[in-house]
């Protein structure tokens, strides 16, 4: 039994597909499938249930594979030991970041990490939630930087920042000229939402849950419309399709599009979110995870107040 055979069960497990499980670990079909079936045959058990169109995991199969990423994890903290012991600040962290929070804090995040850690450039990927928290529990990243709604347990987490959230109508809309919103007129206007699988879509439902009323509702499907990004929903709005609710710190990447936009605030106290910071227990790269805190604690988000009094907690 190898290490190398134990990645290639956690990468058919992870892709349900011999050949993108090869792909994702760049080597050929044909050798990761000896590998796996040579493992199997040393076990005695079948790890995998082969179909016609589908590949499934067995029962014990599937204890294997558990017990595949703790070996997996336990072999990569060897290095970052080493690495601790030269230098905990030295080499690259894979950094993980959702959505609605990359685009607006990684271009000031990247600059400052390169000012102040050089010698530990961060691998970036951006994702829905679920996604990110099931990479970094296979170990496909080391930090995440997501939004409170984390409902996933047995993950380390760090408060950063509290960001307000703001309404976005159109230019010639009947609030342009109003200080301030009430959460429960929204449900009066026609919303545009992200998509599922966004968290920030459901953060927007817990503000005004009439919404979701409305989504469950077919004779209500007008009083919602989805985009893919926020991006898109930007220039729906800026051609009178609805309003929508933003986080504050996505307020000056409107590009182009601030004559067309009237951002407004909420009537207070406004909604709001925070950004967390999560890691699996086992990542001993503590060093890494403070010098991101402390570049992100440094920056001026729009509409974001730090909260620098936050401690690592289990979620």
């Amino acid at each position: 039994m190898t290490l190398t055979e134990l990645k290639y069960v956690i990468a058919v497990a992870r892709e349900r597909h011999f050949g993108r499980a090869a792909e994702s670990c760049f080597v050929s079909q044909p050798s990761l499938s000896v590998a796996v079936k040579k493992l199997e045959e040393e076990l005695g058990v079948a790890i995998f249930e082969r179909r016609s169109n589908d590949i499934a995991v067995t029962p014990v199969g599937s204890l294997i594979i558990d017990q595949a990423r703790k070996v997996i994890e336990e072999a990569h903290r060897i290095t970052e030991i080493a690495h601790q012991g030269q230098d905990p600040l030295s080499g690259p962290v894979r950094l993980g970041v959702i959505y609605t929070i990359g685009p607006y804090l990684l271009p000031d995040l990247i600059s400052r990490m390169t000012e102040t850690t050089p010698q530990m450039p961060l691998i970036l990927e951006e994702g829905f939630t679920t996604e990110l928290l099931q990479k970094l529990r296979n170990g496909q990243i080391d930090v995440a930087i997501t939004a409170d709604t984390l409902v996933d347990t047995g993950f380390m987490t760090e408060e950063l920042y509290e960001e307000n959230f703001v309404v976005a109508v159109p230019s010639h809309h009947p609030w342009v000229n109003r200080s301030y919103v009430g959460t429960d007129e929204l449900k009066d206007q026609t919303m545009l939402l992200l998509g599922a699988g966004h968290c920030f879509r459901d953060q927007i439902l817990g503000v005004c849950p009439d919404l979701a009323r409305f989504n469950l509702n077919a004779t209500d499907v007008q009083k919602t419309v989805e985009g893919s990004s926020l991006q898109t929903i930007f220039h729906m709005v800026a051609q009178g399709l609805g309003i929508t609710v933003l986080p504050a710190s996505a307020i000056p990447y409107l590009t182009g599009l601030s004559n067309a936009i009237k951002i407004l605030p909420f009537k207070n106290p406004p909604p709001t979110r925070k950004a967390l910071l999560v890691w699996r227990k086992s990542f001993t790269r503590m060093a890494a995870i403070d010098a991101i805190r402390e570049a992100t604690l440094s920056l001026k988000l729009n509409g974001c107040a730090p909260l620098p009094d936050s401690k690592p907690e289990v979620r």
